[in-house]
């Protein structure tokens, strides 16, 4: 997705804090206004970016190797699921591979597809070889095939914390896509251990993975 900076908030979903039920004398520190997160994040974003274009090819691709296995653990059987995964975008892990494997093993695939800002993703099937065209930054798309609702959302991370709450470019497509769907899937977070961030400073519209996986393993 391209580098954008983060839309106002909507109200998606809201990350609850329980501390003062368990004691009573707890009070919380003051969070981050918008304005102050959103600037923080243009910044975290940029770095993080950074510090992954300036990790060697040869490296990110064996970490993706890494990804990849870990993804296997995380699914499990891939027969009869359809997953949604993502064209690698300025140094992201590259699973175009495995992407190629999902369908030999007998699941589905598709690619999401933004249509314009402030609208959620829509996800078109996809499998290596079909016909694809530039879309929004330049990514290629499916030029052709069916709208799909996908069991499975693999989605790229720029940072992301212990909580599971993801970084992404600032546009907000995931979010908005996650809280549209339907039905719920199993969302799972890609990315490097370098993207690791003590808090993203989640708000109520950032929705958390149910699965974050990096080349060090599985968070869950």
């Amino acid at each position: 997705m391209g580098d954008l900076d983060d839309e106002e908030p909507a109200q998606y979903a809201s990350p609850p804090c329980f501390m003062h039920e368990l004691d009573p004398e707890f009070r919380a520190p003051p969070a981050p206004e918008w304005p102050e997160v959103r600037r923080w994040r243009k910044t975290e974003r940029a770095r993080l970016i950074e510090a992954r274009l300036a990790v060697a090819a040869d490296i990110r691709t064996a970490m993706a190797g890494l990804i990849a296995q870990g993804l296997d653990q995380a699914i499990g059987d891939v027969a009869g699921k359809l997953i949604s995964l993502y064209w690698p975008f300025r140094g992201e892990p590259d699973l175009r591979p495995w992407l190629a494997s999902v369908n030999a093993r007998g699941g589905k695939s598709a690619l999401p597809i933004a249509v314009e800002l402030g609208r959620p993703l829509i996800f078109r099937a996809y499998a290596p070889g079909d016909k694809l065209e530039r879309g929004v930054w330049n990514i290629p798309v499916p030029a052709a095939g069916p709208e799909v609702i996908p069991d499975i959302v693999i989605a790229p991370l720029v940072g992301f914390d212990a909580s599971g709450y993801r970084l992404g470019y600032g546009g907000g497509f995931f979010d908005r896509t996650l809280a549209a769907l339907p039905r719920k899937a199993l969302v799972i977070g890609i990315g490097y251990e370098i993207a690791r961030i003590p808090t993203i400073f989640p708000q109520p519209h950032d929705i958390p993975m149910d699965r974050i996986v990096t080349e060090a393993g599985i968070i869950r």
